[in-house]
């Protein structure tokens, strides 16, 4: 299978009794990110019998087999092969990403935390909010809660620690920030990421045809609105999809 010189990536582990893992890297990259969501779609359709389920993480791709149609050999010899038709870290990205346009307020006591992320990453304020909307981020994966994305990846100076405490609850919708990725939280939840800005996403829904609005590939422009912007939006849905430039 292609391989960076001295890279050991792809590589494919097996995962308990029923799972592989294929991983892309063991940091978080924009080649790794986009060869686990090609990957992953080219797994799919491969419709090999006995795969259950297959996911990604941010730079791996799970696969759960159902042991009694395949097993960990068969479909491990398919994943070579695959692995093998292409260079996977310069694969184009997934057909049907869509591109959403999403409001949100930066700093005021909606989201409390936003010199403090600035500061720590050297810029003023409003610099922070030019950074954040400046370009769409990738949905580079679905975690933690359900339809909760990770977003990446911002500059270089966005690479911010955690902080060493949990703030006690940030609500839906909370924009939040570290180590050069945005979460945001789909439901009331403590964190460790430093809150900068407030949308009015309803990212996880069980009563829509898709629970969740995002999808690992998407993409996310933020724009900066005043309250009355965000209450707007929250009566639209908080977010609306955009046609590619």
């Amino acid at each position: 299978m292609p391989r960076a010189p001295d890279s050991p990536f792809p590589a494919i582990a097996t995962l308990g009794v029923d799972g592989l893992l294929v991983r892309f890297g063991d940091a978080l990259s924009e080649p790794a990110n986009r060869a686990a969501l090609a990957f992953c779609d080219a797994v799919k359709a491969q419709d090999w019998p006995g795969l259950a389920e297959v996911s990604t993480a941010l730079v791996s791709v799970l696969l759960h087999l159902d042991l009694r149609a395949t097993d960990h050999a068969r479909l491990r010899a398919g994943l070579n092969t695959l692995l093998a038709s292409r260079n996977w870290f310069d694969a184009p990205l997934p057909r049907g990403r869509r591109l959403w346009a999403v409001p949100a307020v930066f700093g005021t006591d909606l989201a409390p935390q936003l010199a403090e992320a600035a500061a720590l990453a050297g810029v003023t304020p409003a610099q922070a909010v030019a950074d954040l909307t400046a370009e769409p981020l990738r949905v580079l994966t679905i975690g933690f809660a359900p339809g909760q994305p990770y977003l990446g990846q911002l500059p270089a100076g966005w690479d911010i620690p955690r902080q060493t405490a949990l703030t006690p609850q940030v609500p839906p919708g909370a924009l939040t920030v570290a180590i050069r990725q945005v979460v945001l939280f789909s439901v009331a939840s403590p964190t460790g990421w430093r809150h900068v800005g407030q949308t009015a996403l309803r990212l996880f829904d069980p009563d829509r045809t898709e629970p969740f609005l995002l999808r690992p590939g998407d993409a996310v422009l933020f724009q900066p609105v005043d309250r009355a912007g965000l209450e707007a939006a929250r009566a639209q849905g908080g977010a609306r999809e955009r046609a590619w430039r």
